[in-house]
């Protein structure tokens, strides 16, 4: 990205360990000293996805949406969302497993010199890959953007709708509006 330009960028922020309110709350206020968020989604109260991907034995997860205005590229901003996980005491010791703080960067749209959104930004690398390769598939992640967004979409599509298909939707349960973090 070049210097004055900006992009709009999706953050999926999920914890099943700890007092998951605070570590929400203690993550948003890490990314506004970071970026300029845009939107705070409705927190959800989501059963973890279990089975072939994550163990059985472990509590549900509460899971939100931020949107933030950033000039950081997409490898700086997945330094600040692993900074916060750092922060929270993250450790990745299974796969899928609980924690304490999970920060994905979902998607990454530039805006172009006239401020207009281009479409989302597709990157893979060792480090990162946008649009997350998952979230399309995960209610958890797709519908709290939709409560935030409802005109969203991921590669084109309706996030509402991905919501709607999303073999996880029976498990996502609304929570809270969202209202400022406490400090």
């Amino acid at each position: 990205m070049t210097v004055g330009t900006s992009a709009l960028a999706v953050l999926a922020l999920g914890s099943n360990l700890g007092d998951s309110a605070a570590l929400l709350d203690a993550a948003l206020l890490g990314l506004a000293a970071k970026t300029r968020v845009t939107g705070i989604s409705p927190r959800a109260r989501t059963a973890p996805v279990v089975g072939e991907i994550g163990p059985e034995d472990q509590p549900d997860f509460l899971n939100q949406i931020v949107t933030v205005d950033t000039e950081m590229s997409p490898l700086q901003l997945l330094e600040v969302a692993q900074a916060l996980e750092a922060d929270a005491a993250r450790t990745r010791e299974v796969r899928w497993g609980p924690r304490t703080l999970d920060v994905d960067l979902i998607s990454y749209r530039s805006r172009d010199a006239a401020g207009q959104l281009g479409p989302d930004t597709v990157l893979n690398t060792d480090r990162l890959t946008l649009p997350h390769p998952r979230a399309h598939e995960r209610a958890f992640v797709l519908a709290p953007w939709a409560w935030l967004d409802p005109d969203a979409t991921l590669n084109g599509d309706s996030v509402a709708e991905l919501a709607d298909r999303a073999a996880d939707r029976d498990g996502v349960h609304l929570v809270d509006e969202p209202e400022e973090p406490r400090a």
